[in-house]
């Protein structure tokens, strides 16, 4: 068996949320908790730190492992889904898994693969652990996939757990309202370990305090103690200082990810900081801002205000729920441009006319799908968004979209690519 033949016989395999939605879903961690004996509990091997949220974890979670890597610390970092390449979800000091190691796992384990028949995030799960366990990473960044209570990843008993925001997503899982998705985002928080909230949320703080005091921790809210600052907007990052309780705590660090909301994000990052060096972890304000402005060098971060070229502007993000879609929309607004082009395709389980109401009106629509049996067809999309006033024209693929706004856009215009991850993940 050859990479090729692995990461098919994975995809072939085992159910994946991302391409086949609710099918793959697993409400119990059982087949987690199987995998975990099997690999003889990989997970107790690493030192973590746990992030859960509706939006930010992603760029959370490798501003982290960047801090964690300059500071010398060999840094095991998880995430999902991945952009263009499976091994994209794992990695160590910023390198990917290697092709073999994937084959090798899976040659190894293919039995117990097909005895348990796991789904795709749980055997991915256990993929990471195992390996960060076998090359004793010293500490590992781990993001959950979806909620936090029933996530596989939450087997973990971290150093820090990290909630970064709470919205309206997934809630064929999580539930119909804010309070009830933040419960089970609240299953990350564990016995006495701190707990940092990246924003405070009227709806949800009830909801942290209650599980924070059950399980005998104390909760960090970023906002009560530190403040990210924009001084200036450069082509190709943030110039920002990061104040604690009102004094200076670092200046002129040039945040190399663009967007808006991700001053929240690294308001929420220096919190989980602070509660590390708390917990006796040694990073020093150089390593700290290194690790912040080498963010993308070193963990490969794309997808997130990404500018992929200038004439005309052209701009991917992976923001697909109503909060992210909000943040994507006062970026535009704020971002310089004679007439917006909009390559949009979504998946069919979001809340898909929610998201288009909020959608300018006086923009050109370019209604496409990603190659994933989630999509939902350009057609469909094109139906619901002319109730809402949006106009455009369908394309069969998003490469064939994005070329027909390019044509029709002149220099001083801008293109946005987005609705959904896996729409973002045929561009960059």
């Amino acid at each position: 068996m050859n990479y090729s033949e692995a990461i098919q016989f994975l995809f072939d395999q085992l159910p994946m949320f991302q391409r086949s939605g609710a099918v793959a879903y697993k409400n119990n961690l059982d087949n987690t908790h199987r995998l975990d004996r099997w690999f003889n509990h990989p997970h107790k091997k690493f030192k973590s730190i746990h992030i859960a949220g509706t939006n930010g974890k992603g760029s959370v979670s490798h501003m982290l492992a960047s801090v964690f890597q300059e500071a010398g610390y060999k840094t095991g970092l998880y995430t999902s889904p991945h952009l263009k390449d499976f091994r994209e979800r794992i990695r160590i000091n910023g390198e990917m898994i290697s092709e073999e190691m994937v084959t090798q796992f899976v040659i190894k384990n293919k039995q117990i693969i097909e005895e348990i028949s796991p789904s795709f995030f749980e055997m991915t799960v256990a993929m990471a652990f195992q390996y960060f366990a076998i090359e004793k990473v010293e500490m590992a960044i781990i993001e959950t996939g979806m909620g936090g209570r029933l996530d596989s990843t939450n087997i973990i008993t971290p150093q820090c757990s990290v909630i970064t925001n709470i919205g309206m997503d997934h809630m064929q899982f999580l539930g119909n309202d804010i309070p009830s998705i933040a419960k089970e985002k609240a299953g990350i928080i564990k016995e006495g370990v701190p707990v940092v909230i990246g924003r405070k949320q009227t709806e949800t703080t009830a909801v942290f305090c209650k599980t924070a005091e059950e399980k005998n921790t104390t909760t960090i809210y970023s906002e009560d103690l530190f403040e990210a600052i924009l001084k200036s907007r450069e082509t190709n990052y943030l110039l920002t200082d990061i104040t604690f309780q009102g004094q200076k705590l670092l200046s002129d660090i040039k945040l190399p990810l663009t967007g808006h909301y991700q001053l929240e994000n690294l308001r929420t990052v220096a919190a989980a900081i602070h509660a590390m060096k708390l917990n006796g972890y040694s990073l020093n304000s150089e390593e700290i801002k290194r690790g912040i402005e080498k963010t993308i060098s070193n963990t490969a971060l794309m997808g997130r205000w990404q500018t992929l070229s200038t004439s005309p502007l052209t701009i991917c993000d992976t923001g697909h729920n109503a909060d992210g879609i909000s943040q994507i929309l006062q970026q535009i607004v704020d971002t310089p441009h004679n007439h917006l082009h909009m390559v949009i395709g979504m998946v069919n389980d979001k809340d898909v006319d929610g998201i288009l109401k909020m959608l300018p009106k006086n923009a050109s629509y370019y209604f496409t799908r990603a190659e994933i049996p989630r999509s939902l067809p350009a057609e469909q999309l094109q139906e619901k968004a002319l109730k809402h006033g949006l106009l455009g024209n369908c394309y069969d693929s998003v490469q064939k979209a994005l070329n027909e706004a390019k044509k029709n856009a002149s220099d001083n215009d801008l293109i946005f690519i987005g609705g959904s991850t896996f729409i973002v993940a045929e561009v960059v």
